[in-house]
């Protein structure tokens, strides 16, 4: 069957198609999507505005209009941190419903975090022993372990990179004053949930996810995404090290014109690159292999699970 993921996220609104069956790798068949940074349209009370509701409508209706286009037999709508924990979430998810018929399912971040893991697993194989997963989103950084298909534990912490990035980093380029607080929050936030995951023990393979991690990986000099799936990616924490200084100094132009980086997500690398920085120093990684599939393609498993159950 055909199948469309509506991803509500906090930097971008995502229709992904898939042909899929349970038992079957999920094919990718189209991508729509909207760079709507809802994690940066709430105002001072922590409420998406009138003119972000309004463009969430619109941009919902254009994706419904596309997974008609393409056939698309049924749409798994979801919403991430931005609405989760905007402060007029419920009016929000109303007025979606109400203007569009589309009931978006609002995850915790510890469901982020395990649909993650899950996509993660399934790509990586029982072969990849305990894994530990991390994800950068525009509001918030995912981290999960475990060596089965749901992770023994899994935390949500509010550092996705367009958050830092709107309250933290306001200069272009950044002050370094600035830069210093955001590192100092980062890390004084992250070190708070490491005891959790290291009483499991070492993993056995760290796995990164995300836009963020793709980019970092690219302008350190992983392959690009022209040369497919399967290629392995990787980052290096001594590369990261080396390229964070440098994308501090760097305008928000000039990011966007290293290999990979889109102009819609240059602005918010530098908030990502230190929340990545900052998570394989802590966490006591030297590497990460980028995996292709995350959340979306969690969400398609796991509604292929239950398909197959019934």
């Amino acid at each position: 069957m055909r199948l469309g993921v509506l991803d509500v996220g906090s930097n971008t609104v995502h229709l992904l198609v898939v042909d899929a069956h349970p038992g079957a790798c999920p094919l990718p068949a189209h991508s729509h999507k909207v760079e709507l940074r809802l994690a940066q349209l709430l105002d001072d009370d922590g409420a998406i505005g009138p003119h972000g509701v309004d463009r969430l409508v619109s941009v919902v209706k254009e994706a419904l209009q596309a997974a008609e286009d393409k056939g698309v037999e049924e749409v798994l709508p979801f919403a991430t941190s931005a609405v989760r924990e905007a402060r007029n979430a419920d009016d929000v998810l109303e007025r979606v419903r109400a203007e569009t018929g589309v009931e978006l399912q609002v995850l915790t971040g510890s469901e982020e975090a395990r649909l993650t893991f899950l996509a993660a697993r399934r790509w990586f194989g029982w072969s990849a022993g305990k894994l530990l997963v991390l994800d950068i989103g525009g509001g918030s950084l995912e981290v999960a372990y475990g060596i089965d298909e749901e992770p023994d534990a899994a935390a949500s912490l509010p550092l996705g990179a367009g958050r830092l990035t709107a309250g933290w980093l306001p200069g272009d380029p950044p002050d370094p004053d600035d830069v210093r607080a955001l590192r100092r929050h980062v890390r004084t936030e992250i070190a708070r949930t490491v005891g959790e995951f290291s009483r499991l023990g070492t993993p056995d393979h760290v796995v990164a996810t995300s836009k963020t991690f793709k980019q970092l990986a690219r302008i350190a000099g992983a392959a690009r995404s022209a040369e497919g799936l399967y290629v392995q990616r990787e980052l290096k924490r001594e590369s990261l090290e080396g390229w964070v200084p440098r994308l501090a100094a760097m305008t928000e132009q000039e990011r966007a014109e290293l290999p990979g980086v889109s102009e819609g997500r240059a602005g918010q690398l530098l908030a990502g690159a230190l929340v990545a920085e900052a998570a394989l120093d802590l966490f006591g990684v030297e590497r990460v292999e980028i995996c292709p599939w995350a959340l979306r393609e969690g969400v398609i498993l796991r509604r292929l699970d239950h398909m197959e159950s019934v």
